[in-house]
């Protein structure tokens, strides 16, 4: 007989037909200092949501100072030749509007939203930032200090040691290895080096401007073009980088955290960015594997073994490279378990075409992910960047769901071969090594870290 879960499950409705999205006219202008601008109308709400985005991150600071994009982002928003810190966050009020400033291992942005009444004002305060920021000496000092107390909780903390050793690991000499400075490193910076960062990097030549909202694109379009018009300069010449190692043979990477109870696991290899031809296969193939809450990951170490609560992988595309990070965190006592059922997981996808029904429910989440991530301005400006930034197809957002529609098991299984490299994976563990120690011992040989990196 039936249990009452099993016909509670056999009288799910079946998915209704997938609606089709209906993509709204956006404009693409080279203005002519080489600013790159992309207009999105909106009309849902009376707001805009935009981001002013540089083409330059920490990997290209790293030489000078690893981290340096990062204090210069977060510092850019505290004063202008014309406005003071107070007088831009009294300005922000006025017009009832937020703006953030961040960077990434390849990009810098300034991201503001607001009513579009206020666009004009709001758009001359942004151009201020970019053209004018004069990086105040107490408001440097200030954020300085800032991130010295976030490092040193950050290296008490068991997933950031985690994801810098892999990086580490899987990048060597490339800058990509740098997931945060040091605090001594931090120390040294001066306050001119944010000064010059922004000088040659915060540039027309290198900048992407989009907007999403609630007004007339030409309209728009104008009110950037009269805003940015004085707006000059072109960046240096880009570095070249050591392409990374790839490693050959497992190897266990142990960072030593005394006295915990539980341990995060990483397993991880170099992988590919989203302009490689295996991009969508890949982000398929991972789905299955571990990307989503039914995978076969969180299936196996969550729901039939109890090894942790949220298991999860990811593949993390950056510009120049892309990398796989298998990641949970689990009781000192099941640490070898769950590397064994991870690989056992990694090795299955590899070996075996994917069933129908998994394959179809894996495709159907992917395309549902991606409409929800068009359902607000913001959403939409964040996956308009993906594209102009990774210089991907015109046309890719329209033909996503179409793209992930057609793959087929074979693709998935010919992706996972060549991307989820089993053999040569690099493991991660931070725990105490008393603990867990010999259990790292078992996947190949140990090498062991302090919490500052240095190997013991």
């Amino acid at each position: 007989m039936a249990t009452r879960a099993q016909a509670a499950k056999e009288k799910v409705p079946a998915l209704a037909t997938e609606r089709e999205l209906r993509w709204p006219q956006r404009i693409r202008r080279r203005l002519p200092n080489g600013l790159e601008v992309v207009l999105v109308e909106s009309h849902t709400i009376p707001k805009f949501n935009a981001q002013l985005i540089f083409r330059s991150g920490n990997a290209l600071a790293s030489r000078e100072a690893p981290g340096l994009a990062e204090m210069t982002a977060n510092v850019v928003r505290t004063g202008t030749a014309s406005r003071s810190s107070r007088q831009i966050e009294e300005d922000l009020r006025t017009m009832g509007a937020n703006l953030a400033c961040s960077a990434g291992a390849d990009s810098s942005a300034i991201s503001f939203s607001g009513l579009t009444e206020f666009a004009g004002g709001l758009l001359a305060l942004v151009a201020d930032l970019a053209q004018g920021a004069t990086f105040p000496a107490d408001e440097f000092e200030r954020e300085r200090r800032q991130r010295i107390e976030e490092l040193r909780i950050e290296r008490t903390t068991p997933g950031f040691l985690a994801g810098e050793r892999l990086r580490q690991v899987l990048f060597g000499a490339h800058p990509y290895s740098i997931a945060a400075p040091t605090e001594v490193q931090v120390e040294s910076y001066r306050r001119e080096q944010l000064v010059e960062f922004h000088r040659q990097n915060y540039v027309p030549d290198r900048a992407l401007l989009i907007a999403v909202g609630d007004f007339a694109s030409e309209n728009m379009l104008q009110q950037i073009e009269k805003t940015f018009a004085q707006w000059a300069g072109s960046p240096p010449a880009r570095p070249e980088f050591p392409a990374p190692t790839k490693a050959t043979g497992r190897r266990v990477h142990l960072v030593h955290l005394p006295g915990t109870v539980q341990t995060q696991v990483l397993v991880g290899n170099l992988a590919i960015t989203r302009r490689h031809p295996d991009w969508l296969p890949l982000t398929l193939a991972n789905s299955i594997y571990g990307g989503a809450f039914n995978s076969r990951l969180v299936m196996n170490i969550r729901e039939q073994k109890g090894y942790t609560y949220s298991p999860r992988s990811t593949v993390y595309p950056l510009r120049e490279h892309g990398y796989l990070n298998i990641h949970a965190a689990v009781r000192n006592t099941v640490v070898a378990a769950t590397l064994t059922e991870m690989f056992y997981e990694l090795d299955r996808i590899r070996s075996v075409p994917v069933g129908e029904q998994e394959l179809d429910d894996a495709r159907s989440y992917l395309s549902g992910v991606f409409s929800l991530g068009l359902g607000t301005q913001d959403a939409l400006a964040g996956q308009l960047a993906t594209v102009y930034l990774n210089e991907l197809p015109e046309d890719y957002l329209e033909t996503y769901r179409q793209k992930v529609r057609a793959l087929t098991a074979e693709d998935v299984l010919t992706a996972a071969r060549k991307h989820f490299d089993s053999a040569n994976a690099q493991i991660v563990i931070v725990g105490d090594r008393e603990q867990v120690g010999e259990q790292a011992a078992l996947f190949g040989p140990v090498e062991t870290y302090d919490q500052q990196g240095n190997r013991l």
